[in-house]
């Protein structure tokens, strides 16, 4: 069979007609697209349009703030000149409002609005919906499951277990002494409250630090993946534990609970709202937010000890009026460290572990000084900003404990080391005690100094890091 021309002429012209339908539809495609994205800048510039910032890109928005390694101090920057809160634009339709002022901070965590999701999402696959990701009426129950897990009867016991923790740490720091001039202490630090809620919250009777002191295993999240190898078998053996052992008060009277008794109790109690599912992800959430935040926090509390000497002297003579040489610590030494507990403070101020948190606004809101955003806005509570506010803290760089005396005052809002209002950290007495620990049993034995060659370079990730590590001269007290 022949093809004429003529049929090759009428199959092109077909197929060329095909392509300009398309070719249309696609340009319409795109206009419409266009146009909602410019409707939506529109929205979002009339939202703002109450709050001044910095001059932004058309397209790129204000990336360049958090590309060139300044992110902490162009924050710092709009605290000063932005009164309480300024949009930050990410690419030309993406903006949040970042919030840096007290009372900003107190109406929005007075709210039940969710956390932002783009924030957050990338975790899920590590820790699962626990506290840290839920929202809603499904986070209010398991928060009111989980708060008898931290009850001071419950915490008691843990000081102990903490202070075996940091002293096998310090053990392995007078080796390390003589290997090198200074020593990187981010990373034996993760280790070490690794450790500790591996025996908090699992009765765990190993040592995870010697287990897994590897250049490799060091750092936090490979410890923590390790870490979660342990918890199906450990979840397992403790349910069987638990049904030999019979009720909470039975169990209460042979030994002392820890965070997964309550979780397993909590469970028979409540199965059908809180599935196998459920437990794990509260445990993995636990394990996270308990060893990342709070290595964070007593590696910079550290830092800031070493670059101030005549704070960390007047710490250690406190420490050595109330303890002698150490040999044990208890919690009720715990609240008479009065000038200690001040320098934590500062530094946790001028460091805090969690720089902010996002929130998706889920029905508009007024702040107290009139100006408004509507309901699906994203804000930024900055807490480093809102520490580093000099209309909140005069001459904020300065490191200063007096600002945390007994007498002080301050708007309540003012300091959010641990967040606030109904979604604070419901950990945040067992990190204070976990801090207050390791600070104390570590200025009993090494006298700190920064190393001048290697300052850190602070960096907000999901915790506040150090680009470089944390290095620090240890000198071992006799």
């Amino acid at each position: 069979m022949s093809v004429s021309v003529l049929d090759v002429i009428r199959f092109l012209g077909g197929v060329s007609g095909l392509l300009q339908v398309a070719s249309v539809l696609g340009l319409v495609l795109l206009l419409l697209k266009a146009a909602q994205l410019y409707l939506h800048r529109q929205w979002l510039l009339r939202a703002v349009q109450e709050f001044p910032s910095p001059p932004s890109h058309w397209l790129f928005g204000h990336m360049h703030e958090l590309q060139n390694g300044q992110e902490l101090q162009e924050l710092q920057k709009r605290a000063e000149k932005y009164p309480c809160a300024s949009p930050r634009w990410l690419w030309g339709s993406r903006v949040s409002l970042v919030v840096y002022d007290p009372d900003y901070m107190k109406v929005i965590l007075g709210r039940s609005d969710p956390k932002s999701d783009g924030s957050y999402r990338f975790m899920a696959p590590w820790i699962g919906y626990g506290l840290l990701l839920l929202n809603g009426q499904t986070w209010f129950q398991h928060r009111r499951m989980l708060t008898p897990a931290f009850h001071y009867d419950i915490l008691k016991p843990y000081v102990g277990l903490m202070a075996d923790s940091v002293q096998v740490m310090l053990g392995k720091w007078e080796e390390l002494l003589s290997q090198n001039s200074s020593l990187e202490i981010f990373g034996h630090i993760s280790l070490m409250t690794l450790d500790t809620l591996m025996k908090c919250a699992f009765s765990y009777q190993g040592n995870k630090q010697a287990d897994r002191l590897t250049p490799e295993g060091r750092w936090n999240h490979r410890a923590c993946q390790l870490a979660h190898q342990h918890t199906d078998r450990v979840i397992k053996l403790r349910k069987a534990q638990l049904q030999e052992e019979g009720n909470l008060e039975k169990v209460r009277s042979k030994r002392h609970l820890d965070f997964l008794d309550i979780l397993l109790f909590a469970q028979m109690e409540n199965k059908s709202s809180f599935s196998d599912k459920d437990l794990r992800a509260e445990v993995d959430t636990f394990m996270f937010e308990g060893h990342d935040t709070t290595a964070s926090g007593i590696s910079w509390i550290l830092y800031a000890l070493a670059t101030h000497p005549e704070h960390q002297q007047k710490c250690r003579e406190e420490i050595q009026s109330l303890l002698g040489d150490g040999a044990s610590i208890t919690w009720g030494h715990l609240e008479q460290m009065p000038y200690t507990t001040m320098c934590i403070k500062e530094a946790l101020r001028l460091y805090p572990p969690v720089p902010g948190v996002g929130r998706e606004l889920s029905k508009p809101i007024t702040f107290p000084d009139g100006r408004s955003l509507p309901k699906g806005f994203l804000v930024l509570l900055s807490f480093y900003a809102l520490h580093h506010n000099p209309k909140v803290w005069p001459n904020p760089e300065v490191f200063d404990p007096s600002r945390f005396a007994p007498d002080s005052s301050r708007h309540s809002h003012a300091f959010l080391p641990f967040s606030g209002g109904s979604r604070n950290c419901i950990g945040k007495q067992f990190a204070m005690n976990e801090m207050k620990v390791a600070v104390a049993l570590t200025l009993l034995h090494f006298e700190l100094a920064p190393d001048p060659f290697r300052l850190p370079v602070p960096t907000p990730k999901i915790v506040l890091m150090s680009k470089n590590g944390i290095h620090l001269h240890l000198r071992k007290l006799l």
